[in-house]
This record gives structure tokens, sequence and C-alpha cells, in this order.
């Protein structure tokens, strides 16, 4: 099993760890600080010693670590010590969309009470699906405005781990369906941006609001009845 150090601290940069599977170009890690890819986040990219990471993916309970040996390194061997660092200023600003994303999220409910129904996101842009129908007069630059309030006033994020079943009776945590998260799951991992927005999620976030910047409504767009798009830029301000 790799350790998602991430999920913990999300400013870690770099660990050692330990090969403990391998396969053509890629080798999976007793425990990392590389996102894999999921829930709408990209994931991390870096290296591992001189190996260019540039493709990770969970499957079961391990991490594996594609890995390109271009300059001339030798794929680690099951047993082998690395060490692994992440290319912080990606990883940070998918940090900062990640948590605008909920910030998006919390103005929407408590505003409309209008669920998520999708969503993406690269470095510093991403979209997001509602369940507008259609989209309020005058949506794109009152929600602008809204989030961009909410970054501004500077809201400390907390994550925390519950028992599931404390999770599933959470009001806050229902509408994120945790439910259906699956029952071999007894730990939900949950991020809170006190006072907005709580949800259950494995994606890494910034400490504060604040951290994020600004955000833009680049367009909105409907993706069919009942569903529609926003995107959105997150820049420093």
């Amino acid at each position: 099993m790799t350790d998602l150090l991430y999920l913990r601290d999300a400013y870690l940069r770099s660990m050692d760890g330990e090969v403990v599977a391998s396969r053509e170009s890629a080798v999976a890690l007793d425990r990392t600080v590389f996102y894999p890819v999921g829930g709408g986040q990209p994931n991390d990219t870096g290296l591992l010693d001189d190996l260019a990471v540039a493709d990770v993916r969970k499957e079961g309970d391990l991490v594996w670590h594609a890995v390109s040996a271009a300059g001339g390194g030798q794929l680690p061997a099951v047993g082998d010590r690395v060490h692994g660092s992440i290319d912080w200023d990606r990883r940070h600003a998918l940090m900062r969309t990640h948590t605008a994303l909920h910030v998006l999220c919390g103005v929407i409910w408590n505003e409309w009470a209008k669920a998520v129904t999708g969503g993406n996101m690269e470095p510093l842009s991403a979209r997001m699906d509602f369940e507008f129908d259609p989209l309020p007069e005058g949506f794109g630059a009152r929600v602008e405005r809204q989030v961009n309030a909410e970054l501004a006033a500077d809201r400390p994020i907390e994550v925390t781990f519950l028992p599931r079943d404390t999770a599933v009776l959470d009001e806050d945590l229902i509408r994120t369906k945790v439910n259906l998260i699956p029952d071999t799951v007894k730990e939900i991992r949950v991020v809170d941006i006190v006072g907005l927005d709580k949800q259950a999620d494995g994606g890494t976030h910034v400490r504060s609001t604040a951290e994020v910047g600004r955000i833009r409504v680049v367009k909105t767009e409907s993706k069919g009845k009942g569903n529609k798009r926003i995107r959105l830029e997150v820049f420093d301000g």
C-alpha cells in the first residue's frame, strides 16, 4: 500500500521512498507526495532521482509513477530507495485552482442551492457544471463578485478525517454524496472552507482562501437541460 503523504500535508514538496513494484517505465512506491490523476484534478509531475515523472495513477492500493529515462537514467528496481520531488509551481497552481472551485461550489450552494454535476481543472483554469436551468440573469458577473469576496475574506481551510459512520450523518456532507463512497473506505477526508463549504474530497488545497488570489468567470455555457457550465481562470490579485 502506498502512503499518500499529500492527503495530510499538501505543502510537502519531496520525500524518500522505496520501490515496492515495477513494470515497464513505471514504479510503485511505499509512500509518495505525487498526486495521482483523479477527482477532476490532474496528476503531479516532477522527478524521481534523475527520472522525469510524467504520469501518476492510483491502481488499487498502489500509486504508479510513469517515468522517462530519456536522460540515460535507469528504472529503479524493487527494494531501491528513491528521492521524489514534485514540480511545486504546477502543484501550487492546482491547489489554488481546486480551492477556487470549492469556493465557487459554496457560493452557488448557499445562494441558489444548486449541486455540482461535474468538473475538471488545469493549473489556473477550470470548468464546473451545475444543476441550473436556466442560469439567472447576470449570473457570471454576480458569481464572480461573490467568489472574489469570499477569497478576500481569507477563510481558513481545514482538512480532517472522519469515521465513515459519522460522515454519512453530516448534513453538510450529504450533498456531496459521501454515501456513494465505497463501504471499504472507513475514513472520510473532509475539506472545510470554514463557514462556506464543506466537502468529502481527496484533492490538494491551499491553507486559506486569500492564497488563491482572484478568479475571473471566462464563460458560461449550456450543456443541456438542467446542466450549465462555468469556466474560470485564477490569477494573482
